[in-house]
């Protein structure tokens, strides 16, 4: 019987299985990538929207402050939604105000019916500020609608 003429060779190089089980784990790899980078883009958007609700809350404090006697008085009480913004252009320091401030939630957090300011101040200064708003960036419409609420004493200047 003749010997195989490779049988005393040792085999060099890569088997065909040793590179395609190196690709799959890299093909895996730069999935789990794309999978965190999406998470990031989520979180970022997320970020995002507290941010601009924050400004915009205190935008609209400031507001307040700069005009207490008003505010304690009821002037800013109420809610405004996105959907429906007063004119910008009000008769009233407040009004014009609170039109603004609906508008830039609008702008900044989304158009519609959810998207809402409401404002509650008492006699004494006392008030709270809520916005709320639904992420458009998160995945599950259950979980993403926002609340950001703050409470201030406004202070007579006097």
């Amino acid at each position: 019987m003749k010997p195989f003429p490779h049988m005393g060779h040792r085999q060099r190089g890569a088997g065909l299985i040793e590179i395609l089980i190196a690709v799959l784990v890299l093909a895996i790899g730069i999935l789990g990538i794309a999978g965190l980078q999406t998470r990031a883009l989520v979180g970022a958007g997320d970020s995002m929207g507290r941010s601009m609700a924050t400004v915009a809350l205190y935008s609209i404090v400031d507001a307040m402050t700069a005009d207490v006697a008003n505010a304690r008085g009821g002037a800013y009480n109420g809610q405004v939604a996105a959907n429906a913004c007063p004119p910008a252009t009000g008769a009233t320091f407040a009004a014009s105000q609170l039109g603004l401030w609906c508008t830039a939630l609008q702008t900044n957090l989304g158009a519609d019916a959810t998207t809402t300011g409401n404002i509650e101040c008492s006699s004494t200064g006392a008030c709270t500020v809520t916005i709320n708003w639904v992420d458009a960036h998160t995945e599950a419409a259950a979980t993403s609608a926002q609340t950001l609420t703050t409470n201030v004493q406004l202070e007579d200047g006097t």
